[in-house]
């Protein structure tokens, strides 16, 4: 199981440029550069992105076919052949474009060092789309058993940004292929998350691809958000901030309910210390 060296040392590296750099260009880590036949590589089954534009890999292969491929893919040895490790859109586009060697330069890497070039790749690309975005997060904190809390600060984000990333992951099939080809965005995903009931989900996720609806206009119309309580929803909203995952009201009357999610034991425990109290169950 990857515990070991990177989810330890995961903040250090993805803050650090220059070991990001020495593991990418260091002479130490990889021969010269070379061509290397297209039929003997093989993708990462570990990359997030498993949606690649068309049109942007036909214009990037016409690029290549003018120009050649700039940038040589990084890969290391992989049984008979090699993996990439870096540059799976140069090798599709390479694939396009009719090519039949591609350069590269060869890594001696181990399994950690691959794995966090992987990392860099995969999560902190800023044009995946919010679906490769979420699957890049939770697999990430699957491999390497972080809390989402532990990726956050890794990462400089917000831990509600994280969970409220990965939360879209909850939506229907068809929905989360909406928002992989922009047909949706990621505050209208936000809100169809409100809908508890999946049909509904997908009738208002395909009413708002018909007819084109902003997010604001999608807010008005959900069933969810009309007559809202202004008192509620900013309570609702400052709990959420606090404890840095969702929180919702249920009930009617005298018997109600604040129900608020969390993901792991790890992740009730740290919300347990935000409510509580650090040492409160020392």
């Amino acid at each position: 199981m990857k515990k070991g060296g990177l989810g330890r040392g995961l903040n250090h590296f993805l803050k650090d440029s220059n070991e990001v750099d020495k593991i990418i260009h260091g002479d130490e880590y990889a021969s010269l550069g070379e061509t290397v036949a297209i039929a003997d590589i093989v993708p990462n089954p570990s990359q997030a992105r498993k949606h690649f534009d068309d049109k942007a890999l036909r214009e990037l292969s016409e690029s290549i076919k003018e120009h050649g491929i700039i940038s040589p893919l990084i890969l290391r040895s992989e049984g008979d052949g090699y993996e990439i490790i870096a540059g799976e859109r140069r090798f599709r586009a390479a694939q396009m474009a009719g090519l039949t060697h591609v350069p590269a330069l060869i890594k001696d890497l181990t399994e950690e060092e691959a794995d966090k070039i992987s990392l860099i790749e995969n999560i902190q690309r800023v044009d995946l789309n919010p679906v490769e975005e979420a699957m890049g997060y939770k697999s990430v904190m699957a491999a390497y058993s972080l809390t989402q809390e532990e990726l956050a600060k890794a990462l400089g984000k917000s831990r509600q940004y994280i969970g409220n990333t990965v939360r879209l992951l909850k939506l229907p099939e068809e929905i989360l292929d909406y928002l992989q080809e922009g047909r949706l965005s990621v505050s209208h995903g936000k809100l169809l998350l409100g809908i508890k009931d999946a049909k509904k989900q997908l009738t208002e996720a395909r009413r708002i691809v018909k007819l084109g609806s902003t997010v604001h206009e999608t807010e008005q119309t959900l069933p969810h958000k009309k007559n809202l309580n202004i008192f509620l929803e900013d309570a609702r909203s400052s709990l959420e901030e606090v404890l840095g995952t969702k929180v919702d009201f249920k009930g009617q009357g005298k018997h109600r309910k604040i129900v608020i999610e969390y993901y792991s034991d790890e992740d009730l425990d740290r919300i347990l210390c935000t409510i509580v109290g650090s040492d409160s169950h020392a």
